[in-house]
């Protein structure tokens, strides 16, 4: 397996999401420069968070327009895995990968704090691993992050099982004090309906050594190292 984790201008999670595939989980993983990109090189890719072009417009919608993401819609119909992490969810929204949109957060401040998402299936290459109905531990930063969709949109995710994590309570409930954002269906992350696609708000690899975490175990390593198993 080999990883590319691709850098736009803007990008300030792209050395944390490097440090764990490469040197926690061992993964050969390459940083490579938007326009420098040819996915036929690897074999997945992520999308890392920060705030490409400065959030101008809105948020991950310049990137969606690099030259990168044509190669990565071509990675993503040979069925290679592709995951975006909080901006990279958004470019994925923004360029037509995954559907709905990612709103300003309700109440619009920025949200910096650590949440618990349950895991909702474990029929996609990222969360095969885990137990459905599994709760993590993961911290969010953003400021929009609130996933809405239409009613028909939101049905759909729910019958193809593409809802792969939503915000829940300490007893794995959701509710709207446990949804950090205001997002419909208290949605953290969804998949493709081919389910090689995961865009998640969560950041996992701030949670994937237990140095960086206040509570036992590293549950963003549950996530990430999906990737050293495809």
């Amino acid at each position: 397996m080999k990883v590319a984790v691709i850098q736009f201008p803007g990008s300030n999670c792209d050395l944390d999401i490097f440090h764990v595939l490469r040197n926690v989980l061992h993964v050969e993983t390459n940083l490579v420069w938007h326009k420098n990109f040819n996915g036929t090189d690897y074999d997945s890719a992520v999308l890392p968070g920060g705030f490409s072009y400065g959030d101008y417009l809105r948020a991950g919608i310049i990137a969606a327009h690099s030259p990168a993401m044509k190669h990565i819609k071509e990675m993503a119909k040979e069925g290679k895995p592709i995951v975006g992490i909080c901006n990279g969810f958004q470019i994925l929204i923004e360029s037509g990968l995954l559907p709905g949109a990612l709103l300003r957060n309700q109440g619009t401040a920025f949200i910096c704090k650590w949440v618990k998402i349950r895991n909702e299936t474990s029929n996609t290459p990222f969360t095969k691993t885990i137990r459905k109905g599994a709760i993590l531990d993961i911290p969010i930063a953003h400021a929009e992050g609130r996933y809405v969709n239409e009613h028909d949109g939101i049905r759909e995710l729910n019958e193809n099982e593409q809802i792969v994590f939503r915000y829940v309570d300490n007893q794995g409930k959701t509710s709207e004090n446990s949804n950090p954002n205001g997002s419909m269906d208290s949605i953290a992350g969804i998949c493709s309906l081919e389910r090689n696609i995961l865009g998640l708000m969560p950041h996992p690899e701030r949670a994937s050594e237990t140095i960086l975490s206040p509570f036992s175990g590293s549950d963003g390593l549950r996530i990430l190292s999906s990737l050293a198993q495809i």
